[in-house]
């Protein structure tokens, strides 16, 4: 079961089936915001949010139990409302390995249209189907492996160097692949939203306002452009 923090619970008891896009105020609004104005732009994105959660999160989780054969496909989706943080939504895991999916409120209020919303959370939903976290943790542990061997035989076993040596080659380890990582969520993602009802290329227009990574050495994510081509090869196919 689905389940979404308690900001969103009224609204979504009342949320209707069809998507309604959330509008957004222009940017360059002359003044403060009335409170008016406020609450009606929270309401319509509150339930942009609840009715994207309803359609893609089955699919997502289908979607789930066709690639993880064993463990846990039940997606929870929570909402971190602290005020002033920038857009984000990542994926994690609980202690007893169940996946989460987090947003916050700047990206719920941010999104253009529902389909970038669906588009990022088959995205997050996606690190959980490739295991990104499990194999990251395996990258960390073998690189940690290797360069601790290699600074214990460098220096003779020097304590300092062996535990500098554990920890920079478990950083690079779990970097090593990142960048793949978020290219094939951006592929698993565009499935999910698709299959759900979204139109994810449309989606993944999200990327065209957030700042480009680029491709610098060690970043750990592509540059949009890789990412939006990633999701217009794939969604081709889905035609």
């Amino acid at each position: 079961m689905t389940r979404i923090s308690l900001l969103f619970l009224t609204l979504f008891l009342s949320a209707c089936a069809a998507v309604a896009p959330a509008p957004r105020l222009p940017q360059d609004t002359a003044g403060p915001l009335t409170e008016t104005q406020i609450q009606r732009r929270a309401d319509a994105a509150a339930r942009q949010f609840v009715a994207v959660v309803e359609q893609v999160e089955p699919v997502a989780e289908a979607e789930c139990r066709k690639v993880r054969l064993r463990g846990p496909c039940d997606f929870q989706i929570v909402v971190d409302d602290r005020p002033g943080q920038a857009p984000n939504a990542f994926h994690t895991l609980d202690r007893q390995g169940r996946p989460i999916i987090a947003f916050n409120l700047a990206l719920i209020l941010n999104v253009d249209n529902a389909d970038e919303l669906a588009f990022v959370m088959g995205h997050e939903a996606a690190h959980h189907i490739g295991g990104h976290i499990e194999r990251a943790q395996r990258n960390a542990t073998l690189g940690s492996e290797l360069f601790g061997r290699a600074a214990a035989t460098i220096t003779g076993g020097d304590s300092g160097a062996i535990e500098a040596g554990l920890e920079l080659g478990a950083a690079l380890g779990r970097r090593s692949f990142t960048k793949d990582f978020e290219l094939e969520a951006d592929a698993i993602g565009t499935v999910i939203a698709h299959r759900a009802g979204f139109d994810p290329v449309r989606g993944a227009e999200f990327f065209a306002r957030i700042p480009d990574p680029g491709n610098r050495f060690l970043g750990t994510h592509p540059p949009n452009s890789a990412r939006i081509e990633t999701v217009r090869r794939v969604a081709r196919r889905l035609k």
